[in-house]
């Protein structure tokens, strides 16, 4: 790892990037069971698409409780797109229905808790607790997050959960609710996986990835 100042980055992106006015860029939700199952169904395959399947599946399902009865076959065909929706599938239902069994039909606000429920791993939870309950206990390391992590030297970490450790002990904890965030609109617009616009990354004076490859 870099010794880089948190700070300097922070108020860089932040100058680039408007968080409040990106929200449609984002997974939408309302409540709880939304960004639990919203957040479940995003993983390898974008929150665009998640919306757009969300969009149904939460008319037809729009609680817990109903969500725990449906049929495998029928949340299978409404979040098709997402990809790996036999697997999904079965995880929301199963999640639903152990926060009716186990937590009275409320979704958990304690991250040990998130985790033991299908489908939900240490990103899940911490934007289930930063989102849904204004909880912030980490850093949700997705593979934007997890992309700009490793190419500005903030970890030399691959594992999200790793990765997560070393950006808490690097930013203050009054800064962690942002870094997701962020991370997620420069690893989208700027610091992309097979071509990075590093020509146009205002980081690119702090980066290792962009020090090691200039011409």
């Amino acid at each position: 790892m870099t010794d880089l100042d948190p700070n300097t980055i922070l108020s860089r992106l932040r100058s680039r990037y408007d968080l409040l006015n990106s929200r449609d860029e984002f997974l939408h939700f309302k409540n709880p069971y939304e960004t639990l199952i919203a957040t479940i169904l995003s993983a390898q395959t974008t929150d665009r698409c998640v919306n757009m399947v969300t969009r149904e599946l939460f008319m037809k399902y729009p609680d817990v409780a109903a969500l725990s009865e449906a049929p495998v076959q029928d949340v299978e065909k409404l979040i098709h797109p997402t990809g790996f929706f036999r697997t999904k599938a079965r995880n929301i239902i199963a999640a639903s229905q152990m926060v009716m069994k186990e937590f009275d039909g409320r979704v958990p606000d304690e991250m040990d808790d998130l985790v033991r429920l299908p489908g939900v791993g240490r990103k899940t939870a911490n934007i289930v607790l930063d989102h849904a309950f204004s909880k912030t206990v980490g850093i949700a390391v997705d593979t934007h997050v997890r992309r700009v992590s490793m190419r500005l030297g903030l970890t030399d970490e691959s594992d999200p959960d790793r990765i997560e450790m070393d950006l808490v002990r690097v930013f203050p904890k009054e800064f962690w609710a942002e870094i997701n965030g962020l991370f997620i609109l420069h690893g989208r617009r700027v610091c992309t996986a097979r071509h990075p616009a590093c020509d146009n990354c205002n980081l690119a004076d702090l980066c290792r990835y962009a020090s090691s490859n200039k011409m």
